[in-house]
């Protein structure tokens, strides 16, 4: 047996769970190609999620692998299935125009009594293609394909104590990068060389806890570029009288603790201090709102109200759930802190609270992930809450 993140009676209740929501919405099968939810299923974990690849959940027995026959044999190593359930296709269907791979995936539902079935597929997500739709469509005309976007997502959504400690350690590895940039951040420093310092104590760890690859690369923009919030690093000098954020992640066993911070270089204008006291207190109103029975968009109408109050705006969400992920992305793509979201906060969900502000000439992030617990929410971290001044 591999050495699982998770015991098999984790696993067990994982898809005891899964399976009676595609009861409900009356699905013979699910097959899953966000590598988040086939590793959450399963314990499969390696980047070869750039060729098709998936699981395939029915009401009964073991999951099914399908992928390239190379990473086969990764899946023996990271997953608890029995060998009979990992199967792999020919390397002659990868990027291959004249022949998908999905043409296999086809043989394999036929083989396992499922082609005219009820089978239910990712079809917004990164992962699953046009082309691969089309070739099932094709193959599968006795089927009935039914979009199956988020139903994995959204039984993630309350953590075990073992996720739980994932994350806190993930809190942990994120919490040493901030301190590296309060430490070595300075003006004429570049970029990428804080960045590469960034990333040494991401990959380093802390207390034991190594670590992983984050979901999403660090996002660090300064001066006028921090206006935009995705872009990410390049050689330039870091400068006196600019801010610069650093929205980072801390990864642990693929679970990941996002949080970030805004550095100031020099003396900070008048603005940026009003929009730091905003932001804090808007985070206050929020945090003071989290806690089960209440809803997402709780937490969203109290920083909202408390930000406005106090003269700033974001029109966009500023909180999203956050788990287990594989790149692009570091979200679970479920509940958002937005008016409108009523999901029903509980206890054991973790999200990002991002009360990200951009202004006229920069940016200021200053942002936590959280956990629902009984009395309220807690912070993972423990990282200064406030504008980073320096020089």
């Amino acid at each position: 047996m591999p050495d699982l993140p998770f015991g098999v009676d984790e696993y067990a209740a994982r898809l005891t769970k899964t399976r009676k929501e595609m009861a409900a919405r009356g699905f013979d099968a699910i097959f899953v190609t966000d590598p988040s939810n086939m590793a959450w299923l399963t314990g499969y974990d390696g980047w070869s999620f750039y060729v098709h690849q998936g699981v395939l959940l029915t009401q009964e027995g073991e999951p099914v692998w399908w992928g390239r026959a190379m990473d086969a044999v990764g899946a023996q190593r990271t997953t608890y299935l029995n060998h009979d359930n990992i199967v792999g296709y020919e390397d002659t269907f990868v990027q291959n125009p004249a022949k998908h791979p999905m043409t296999t995936l086809v043989e394999l539902i036929t083989e396992r009594g499922l082609a005219g079935g009820r089978i239910g597929f990712e079809m917004d997500n990164y992962y699953f293609t046009a082309s691969a739709f089309m070739a099932l469509q094709s193959g599968l005309g006795q089927a009935t394909l039914v979009d199956a976007t988020g139903l994995v997502n959204w039984q993630r959504a309350v953590k075990s104590e073992t996720e739980v400690g994932y994350m806190r350690g993930a809190a942990g590895i994120v919490e040493k990068m901030h301190e590296v940039i309060r430490e070595k951040a300075e003006p004429g420093m570049r970029k990428n060389d804080l960045i590469a310092d960034i990333y040494h104590a991401s990959v380093a760890g802390v207390d034991g806890y190594w670590g992983d690859y984050p979901a999403i690369v660090p996002m660090a923009p300064s001066g006028i570029d921090a206006t935009a919030p995705h872009l990410t690093w390049d050689d330039t000098l870091l400068k006196t009288g600019e801010s610069t954020f650093f929205e980072i992640a801390g990864a642990y066993r693929r679970y990941q603790c996002p949080q970030s911070r805004t550095l100031f270089l020099g003396k900070v204008p008048q603005k940026y201090l009003d929009a730091e006291k905003a932001v804090l207190e808007a985070i206050d109103a929020g945090l003071e709102q989290a806690r089960p029975g209440n809803l997402c968009e709780d937490i969203a109408s109290a920083f909202n109200g408390t930000l406005n109050k106090l003269g700033f705006e974001k029109d966009s969400r500023c909180g999203y759930a956050i788990g287990l992920s594989y790149p692009p992305d570091w979200g679970e793509r479920t509940m958002s802190f937005r008016a409108g979201d009523q999901t029903v906060l509980e206890t054991g969900m973790t999200f990002h609270f991002m009360p990200a502000l951009w202004l006229d000439d920069g940016g200021l992030e200053i942002t936590e992930p959280i956990l629902i617990t009984e009395t309220g929410a807690e912070c993972f971290c423990s990282t200064p809450r406030e504008l980073v001044v320096k020089g």
